[in-house]
């Protein structure tokens, strides 16, 4: 049922050996600065490559400033600190997700709040979230976002640019605005991608972005936080472990993390950023060519939403229902094509079981029928 898309996906890669979901390319300067790092001794978290890819990624981005950390993950924790989150809040994201998300929420004893996505972006819905609040929740005398039963804390709106996809900001932003959210973006698949014609990220008041090794360009692993100039002090402050500069002294003046991103890593996502527009053409030549090739097939293709440019860090494609997801999963892994599913919805996980969520009726729609495929960088030439 499924040969004539093995067979495309292999005509693409022209290989007959095993396809990887997403590999990483090196075939720029990578070596040459990885082994500079070396040579000169600098490979940990102080370093010259940490500052330029810190400043490379905030030009890229248009963001004021880039902290980078050791990876996503922390990025997002550090950022939910500086949102103010503490132990008890409640914290409004999306279940069709990486467990990342939930979990740095958890890490501050933080709960999220799982809210429907929309099937056009994937990423969380604003008339899903207006609904779930105007029902829920209420405004305090403070200004001060609160569930009605129990009174919690809601701080924070937590969507996801799912796949690279970017979520309805201006939707979200203004539901954020009318309840006094605070909005940071897990942008961590979306580097490249953008809505309206700016960054993915930079919308928020904080945004996450990652460079983990299957990411569209790599430090292997790593993560960046964009934020404005005060934030941004903060954060470079927290995720240094709160260290107060001193010629010799250790002076640490609150609770802070050791999140600095090696200047090895940073050496490598400074050669990668150099290539990352080329990345991006090429991944949107290859999403292309599978839209066209699955035009008028049982299989969806996911495009970019109106007025956003996607990296399509993952291509996908819509099955018919359960059933045909498993038929084309089993067919392709068979055949050495790897592809993967969505996610498990993270309400299903045990840990995250019993949060508080709404209605999710089209991320069970999505889960059910989402399929990722191949989507690395073309080989040169075959482009």
């Amino acid at each position: 049922m499924f040969e004539s898309l093995i067979r495309f996906v292999r005509e693409q890669y022209r290989t007959n050996e095993f396809i990887p979901l997403h590999a990483p390319v090196f075939n720029g300067r990578e070596r040459d600065c990885v082994i500079d790092t070396i040579d000169t001794t600098f490979v940990s978290s102080v370093g010259a490559y940490v500052d330029r890819f810190e400043r490379d990624v905030a030009t890229y981005t248009g963001s004021a400033r880039a902290i980078a950390t050791v990876n996503g993950t922390a990025a997002l924790h550090v950022a939910l600190r500086l949102a103010g989150v503490q132990a008890g809040d409640l914290v409004l994201t999306q279940p069709l997700t990486f467990v990342a998300t939930c979990n740095a929420i958890a890490y501050g004893g933080a709960e999220p709040v799982f809210i429907d996505v929309d099937r056009g972006t994937l990423g969380l819905s604003p008339i899903a979230l207006e609904a779930w609040l105007s029902e829920r929740a209420f405004i305090d005398d403070a200004g001060c976002c609160r569930l009605k039963a129990g009174l919690r804390p809601i701080r924070v709106c937590l969507p996801v640019h799912t796949f690279g996809h970017p979520a309805d900001l201006d939707g979200l932003l203004g539901v954020c605005q009318r309840w006094n959210l605070f909005l940071i973006e897990d942008a961590a698949a979306a580097v490249g991608s953008f809505y309206k014609g700016r960054h993915t990220g930079t919308f928020g008041r904080l945004g996450v972005l990652s460079f983990n090794g299957n990411k569209i360009i790599t430090t292997g692993g790593g993560g960046m936080l964009l934020a404005d100039d005060a934030l941004g002090t903060r954060a470079k402050h927290l995720t240094t472990t709160a260290k107060q500069p001193h010629p010799y002294e250790y002076i640490h003046d609150e609770l802070g993390y050791n999140y600095r991103l090696p200047n090895l890593n940073a050496a490598l996502g400074c050669a990668q950023l150099e290539q990352l527009e080329r990345f991006i053409s090429q991944k949107r030549k290859l999403a292309a060519r599978y839209a066209t090739e699955l035009n008028g097939s049982a299989l969806q293709f996911v495009t970019e939403p109106m007025g956003c440019r996607s990296n399509y860090w993952l291509n996908a494609v819509l099955c018919e229902d359960r059933m045909q997801r498993e038929a084309l999963l089993t067919a392709t892994n068979a055949a050495g094509v790897m592809t993967r599913p969505a996610w498990q919805l993270m309400n299903r996980l045990p840990m995250y079981h019993d949060c508080l969520r709404g209605a999710l009726d089209n991320a069970e729609w999505l889960e059910a029928r989402v399929v990722n495929l191949p989507s690395s960088v073309l080989p040169d030439g075959l482009v």
